[in-house]
């Protein structure tokens, strides 16, 4: 029999009020377990964004807290990665030196950090750009050095909002195939803020449904739990009921029957 992951954060009793009185969230709970690919949604508006803040330590909570358990409490800060929506990259600094910043940051010399730069880019299949600039790149590649940049210290616990939001259906799916062969290579744990029902449906293995704001957790959807995905999964049953049972939860609640 398998073991239960352990609990890798665990955010208790969270209330975020902001400083012009909007209540970004309420009565939140969440635990997230080591190795898992958990996705926030919700309607716009509603603290996915926050949460993923309040994991990173960027924002305090108003009440409640935000617990590390065990071996994890110590150093957690420095097995982060984030991804924002938009890649926020540097547009004077090449791509490699991009992916170098958070090691930068760390007091890491440049040189040092080639191994991990190169092994960074290769793993998002960007090796031929690295003395590229953000301008001659794609959205999608410039998307893919966001999160080489996050991967770069290889972290334990990867934090995503809304990383393929502004992307074009072919390379959003292609970037979906890219971050669960990441996740499986890496063994990191992801929290992924999306709105799309088919994304949380193709990408986790537990989807966390939030109210409209103040933001709660308000149901949980178990994903397919086989670690492999292609692109008949996208066209088959099992997908079909699972993107139909999320929608119908996510409709419950914009509509105020949740």
């Amino acid at each position: 029999m398998t073991e239960p992951a352990s609990t890798l954060v665990s955010l208790q009793g969270i209330a975020k009020v902001f400083a012009n009185g909007v209540a970004a969230l309420s009565g939140f709970d969440l635990d997230i377990r080591a190795g898992e690919f958990v996705s926030l949604l919700g309607p716009s508006g509603c603290g996915k964004s926050t949460a993923l803040r309040l994991i990173a330590g960027l924002t305090e909570p108003t009440q409640g807290r935000v617990v590390w358990p065990g071996s994890h409490a110590a150093d957690h800060r420095g097995e982060i990665g984030f991804v924002f929506q938009d890649p926020t990259l540097m547009p004077w600094a090449n791509v490699a030196d991009n992916v170098w910043l958070p090691l930068r940051l760390r007091g890491v010399s440049r040189r040092d950090a080639r191994t991990s730069i190169a092994e960074s880019l290769a793993l998002v299949g960007l090796s031929e750009f690295a003395k590229a600039y953000p301008r001659e790149l794609s959205g999608g590649m410039r998307m893919r050095v966001s999160i080489a940049r996050a991967l770069s210290v290889r972290p334990r616990l990867l934090l995503m909002d809304e990383p393929f939001a502004a992307l074009d259906e072919i390379a959003r799916f292609r970037l979906n195939d890219d971050l669960l062969r990441l996740q499986r290579n890496l063994r990191c744990t992801i929290v992924f803020v999306t709105h799309s029902v088919y994304e949380s449906a193709y990408l986790s293995s537990r989807v966390a449904i939030m109210s409209p704001r103040p933001g709660r957790i308000v149901a949980e959807v178990a994903g397919e739990t086989t670690e492999e995905r292609s692109a008949d999964f996208r066209t088959s049953p099992r997908y079909a009921a699972l993107c139909g049972r999320i929608s119908q939860i996510l409709l419950e609640q914009t509509e105020g029957r949740g």
